[in-house]
C-alpha cells in the first residue's frame, strides 16, 4: 500500500477515493433477490479482467468505503461491496433471511465468470458470511426451516453458490455472543433501565469501578456472578420475545376460525421494544481480564454511563424476531461456533490487540472453531476499526493490508 493510501488510512475506518495511486473502475449493481427483496452492491475492478473477486458484507451497515477495498485491488483482485437491505435497522434484520442478500451478491458474481469468491467478514460480516457458508454446504433439505422467531425461511428453494475462500478481520463470535459478553445483567425491569441490582451493577465503586478514572478491578467471585447473570438476562428476554410472538401467532390462527375486531388488531400488532445498557463487557473496563493492547473503554466511548443509557447502543432498538435471530446469544444461529466447522475453504483471520469488541481468547476460539487446515491468523496492532493505538504509530489497518495482499496473492 503506498504512502498516500496511507494517509487515507488514518481518516476514520473508510479510505479516500480521491488518494488512489491507480485508476479503478467502480460499477453500482441493484439486485432482485429470491424472496422478492432488493439488495445494492458496487464492483471495483482495474483492469476488468481480475478473475478472483472478494466479496464484503456486513449484516447492517453499508462499507462502501472500506478501507481494505484499495487492498484487494492491489493484490490483483477485484472488490464486492454489497449493502443489506436494510441499512443501519435492527427492527427486521433476521439473519437467516439476510442469507437472500448474499446469495443475490454470490449469483451475480458467478453470473460474471470470476473463478474464485472470498469473502471478507469484518466484524459482524464474519458471522452473517459463516452462517451463509454453513448454509451454502447443505443438501437444500436440511437447511434451516425457520427462523428463531418462526418465521419459514425457504433457504431449502434458494441457489446459494459456495465462496472459495474466507478473510475474516477482527470479527466478533456473532452479534449475539457479541452482547452475551457486554450486556449489564443489573437490570431488573426491562422497561425501566434505571432500576438496577446494586449486587450486580459493574459502575458501583463497591463492586470496583472507579468512576473517577473510568477503570475498573473486579473481583473473580464477582465476575462469575456478573456472567452467570448475563445469562439469565438473555434468557428473559428469550422468553419476552417469544410470548411476544406466541400472543400474535395464537391471534392468527384463531383469526381464521373467528371474525372479530380485537383479534385482527392482535395479529396486526408487530411488537418493537428497547434493551438498554449493552455495553458493559467487564473487560472493556478491567483490561486485567483477558489483557491485551486495548485501553480502557467500549466501542461505543469511554463513559459507560452515556453508552449503556443513550439512544445508540447495540440491540437498542429490536422486534421479537430481530431479537432472537441477531442478537440472542442463545437463539442466534449466526455464530462461529455453530457455523465454523463448515468452514473448510482457505482461510485468513487477522485480529487487532487494541480492539475493544473482541479479546483474545475470544479470538482463540474463533480461530479453534474454524474447520479449514489451510487457516492462518495473524495479530496486528490497533484497535478495533484497525486505527492506531498511539499517536505516530502505523495504523493498524495498514498492516492488515498488507497480509490480506500476499495471501490474495498466493491464493488467487
Amino acid at each position: 500500500m503506498s504512502d498516500r493510501e496511507q494517509t487515507a488510512g488514518l481518516r476514520g475506518a473508510g479510505w479516500d477515493a480521491a488518494l488512489m495511486d491507480r485508476p479503478y473502475q467502480v460499477a453500482p449493481v441493484t439486485l432482485n433477490t429470491a424472496d422478492g427483496s432488493k439488495t445494492m452492491g458496487f464492483l471495483f475492478t482495474v483492469t476488468g479482467k481480475e478473475t478472483t473477486v472478494v466479496s464484503v458484507m456486513h449484516p447492517r451497515e453499508f462499507q462502501l468505503s472500506h478501507y481494505l477495498v484499495p487492498a484487494v485491488l492491489d493484490a490483483g483482485c477485484a472488490c464486492w461491496v454489497q449493502a443489506p437491505r436494510s441499512i443501519g435497522n435492527d427492527l427486521r434484520l433476521e439473519h437467516e433471511i439476510a442469507l437472500f442478500d448474499v446469495a443475490a451478491g454470490m449469483s451475480h458474481l458467478r453470473q460474471l465468470n470470476f473463478e474464485k469468491i472470498v469473502l471478507l467478514g469484518n466484524s459482524g460480516g464474519a458471522g452473517l458470511y459463516a452462517l451463509y457458508n454453513q448454509q451454502s454446504r447443505l443438501a437444500p433439505e436440511l437447511r434451516i426451516e425457520r427462523t428463531p422467531g418462526g418465521r419459514p425461511t425457504r433457504l431449502a428453494e434458494l441457489d446459494m453458490s459456495q465462496a472459495d475462500g474466507f478473510i475474516f478481520v477482527a470479527p466478533h463470535a456473532g452479534q449475539g455472543k457479541l452482547l452475551m459478553a457486554a450486556i449489564d445483567p443489573s437490570v431488573t425491569d426491562e422497561n425501566d433501565p434505571l432500576n438496577v441490582d446494586p449486587a450486580l451493577d459493574p459502575f458501583l465503586p463497591a463492586n470496583g469501578f472507579n468512576p473517577m478514572t473510568g477503570k475498573a478491578k473486579y473481583a473473580p467471585e464477582f465476575i462469575e456472578r456478573y456472567r452467570a447473570a448475563q445469562l439469565a438476562r438473555v434468557e428473559r428476554l428469550d422468553k419476552k420475545a417469544k410470548e411476544m410472538l406466541k400472543l400474535k401467532i395464537g391471534a392468527k390462527k384463531k383469526l381464521a376460525e373467528e371474525k372479530s375486531l380485537a383479534l385482527k388488531m392482535q395479529a396486526s400488532y408487530a411488537p418493537i421494544f428497547n434493551v438498554w445498557r449493552t455495553d458493559a463487557d467487564l473487560r472493556t473496563w478491567d483490561t486485567s481480564i483477558d489483557p491485551s493492547d486495548r485501553p480502557g473503554g467500549g466501542l461505543w466511548g469511554r463513559d459507560p454511563f452515556i453508552s449503556n443509557l443513550g439512544s445508540v447502543g447495540f440491540a437498542r432498538t429490536v422486534t421479537p424476531e430481530s431479537w432472537l435471530s441477531t442478537w440472542s446469544g442463545l437463539s442466534s444461529n449466526a455464530s462461529i461456533e455453530k457455523c465454523g466447522a463448515s468452514m473448510t475453504q482457505p482461510t485468513l483471520v487477522i485480529y487487532y490487540t487494541g480492539d475493544q469488541a473482541t479479546f483474545p481468547s475470544d479470538m482463540e476460539q474463533i480461530y479453534k472453531q474454524i474447520g479449514s487446515v489451510d487457516k492462518v491468523m495473524h495479530s496486528v496492532r490497533g484497535n478495533h476499526h484497525g486505527a492506531a493505538l498511539a499517536e505516530g504509530e502505523q495504523p493498524g489497518r495498514v498492516i492488515a493490508a498488507q497480509h490480506i495482499g500476499n495471501w490474495l496473492r498466493a491464493f488467487n
